[in-house]
């Protein structure tokens, strides 16, 4: 009888999806290509949070972070190749290229190591990823703006960090939407690295050369230092779409209190590496139903909201939400193909 008891529960809860391997002795690494903004700190703030429980909980063995010290490929491709000799059992990665990875990428696959990108997510087929429709983002900028200058106009785009798939997927979003507006025109176009101080410094390069701009459409971190540059510069102040950083906001807020400026702000939130960590434990627990790609919303906030959501973000910091486990647990169910 007793068998039989023990053989029900094994079907139960195999039947349930409940994941039966024991992962306190697996180690998880993360690879990140880059830590110069605050989106990145923030990020990395959020996955220590978490990972530092789960090591302590004895949910894994290990979660180390390595990030390279410069934003080249071929340097994480070689940290990658180390992590693989060093007998990771999973690598959660945030990458420098969506395609040039892919051959470290592949190494670690055919090593048995479980692979999984978020927001500089990778094309190779093995790898898990943890993906937000950054190219939507880029086109509902343009939609936003198309409500606050509906005449149109002139606008200055700010792009973030050079061969990311981000980058390239929100600069395809911003020119769909300019196409679907010909009242707006690109006339100048900067690299920010999605850090204020970079931004401020190649817009304030660029203004003397521009006409007028009526907006700026970027990719977050770089909407204060855009207004400063503008500012400085003795410009009239445009329509700048933020990134949900702390000190985008609370400009949005003193702007707003001043008279009345309005804006529309959208990042994916930097907590989303924590649940691309518990992507990682649940394919080495033993789960077969991840999906390889899993839909994760960005966050917006408009006019109305953005005001509550500021003293929840420390300065200098970025709204961010941190997963547990059963909310990636949900999060993966939610991405289940009926």
């Amino acid at each position: 009888m007793k068998k039989l008891l023990v053989l029900s529960a094994f079907a139960a809860m195999l039947a349930s999806g409940t994941a039966l391997a024991d992962t306190s002795g697996k180690k998880i690494a993360f690879s990140n290509n880059y830590a110069g903004n605050s989106w990145r700190q923030a990020m990395l703030d959020s996955y220590g949070i978490v990972t530092k429980k789960a090591v302590d909980d004895k949910v894994v063995a290990a979660a180390d972070v390595f990030t390279t010290a410069d934003k080249e490929v071929p340097t994480q491709a070689a940290q990658v190749q180390n992590l693989i000799l060093q007998g990771y059992d999973a690598i959660v990665i945030n990458a420098a290229s969506p395609d040039a990875l892919n051959g470290a990428i592949k190494q670690a696959c055919d090593a048995g190591i479980v692979v999984v990108s978020f927001d500089g997510i990778v094309t190779e087929p093995c790898a898990y990823r943890v993906v937000v429709d950054f190219k939507d983002m880029g086109k509902q900028e343009v939609e936003q703006m198309a409500k606050f200058q509906p005449k149109g106009g002139n606008l200055l785009e700010i792009r973030g960090l050079a061969g990311t798939s981000i980058d390239d997927a929100i600069h395809a979003g911003i020119l769909e939407g300019v196409a679907a507006h010909p009242e707006f025109k690109i006339v100048g176009s900067v690299t920010g690295d999605w850090d204020q101080t970079t931004a401020q410094k190649a817009v304030a390069t660029i203004l003397p050369s521009l006409p007028d701009v009526v907006g700026i459409v970027d990719q977050g971190g770089d909407g204060y230092g855009a207004a400063q540059a503008f500012a400085a510069a003795g410009k009239p102040r445009p329509t700048i779409i933020m990134g949900n950083r702390q000190d985008e906001l609370k400009w949005w807020k003193e702007q707003k209190e001043k008279d009345g400026y309005k804006t529309w702000s959208a990042s994916i939130a930097p907590g989303v590496s924590t649940l691309a960590f518990w992507v990682a434990q649940q394919v080495l627990d033993g789960r077969k139903d991840i999906p390889h790609d899993l839909l994760v919303p960005y966050l917006a906030f408009t006019q109305d909201d953005f005001e509550a959501a500021l003293p929840k973000i420390k300065e200098g910091g970025v709204a961010t939400h941190e997963y547990t486990q059963e909310e990636a647990i949900a999060a993966i169910k939610a991405n289940i193909k009926q």
